[in-house]
């Protein structure tokens, strides 16, 4: 009986779950080496937000229950930052105030992505996002990621994230 009532709801349970999916895929080398993501503390965090922005869209379209997942998802991934904050040896007091500085960039980028999306077929608010995001030092590599992103998307688009699978395209 403990155990069904301390049993996490799935929709959390798919949001961690999603959430894993996006940094292994986040963490893939192809992404450092062939197209040229920076490979810093900087540049990871935008990878990183970049697959959790393009799993969250994916959920919007799924309803309710997606907006549940949606939810959970990002629950895990500011989790994720204010650990990953933590090992890099941030210190207890300044960890709310980095994680609030973080939080309104999660939410800029989410609000920025949502913007280059809506613009598509025109590729070019999702090549200057990338440009001012992934890739401040070397902006030319942002048509490569662009290219990436709309293939994430389109593998995306054809499979329902709710149960907490999904299937990246490789980088």
């Amino acid at each position: 009986m403990l155990t069904r009532l301390f049993k996490p709801r799935p929709a959390k349970s798919a949001g961690h779950s999603l959430y894993a999916r996006a940094v292994e895929q986040a963490r893939s080398p192809s992404l450092y080496r062939a197209l040229g993501a920076p490979d810093t503390a900087e540049g990871r965090f935008e990878v990183y937000s970049l697959h959790v922005n393009l799993m969250i869209e994916r959920l919007r379209a799924e309803g309710e229950q997606g907006g549940e997942v949606a939810q959970a998802l990002f629950d895990a991934y500011a989790s994720g930052l204010d650990h990953g904050l933590r090992e890099m040896g941030v210190g207890d007091l300044s960890v709310g105030k980095k994680m609030r500085k973080l939080g309104e960039a999660i939410l800029g980028r989410a609000k920025s992505y949502q913007e280059a999306i809506a613009a598509l077929p025109e590729r070019g608010p999702l090549e200057a996002l990338l440009a001012r995001t992934v890739y401040a030092e070397a902006p030319d590599r942002s048509p490569d990621m662009a290219d990436y992103v709309l293939a994430q998307r389109e593998v995306l688009a054809g499979q329902s994230l709710l149960a907490g699978q999904a299937e990246w395209r490789p980088a």
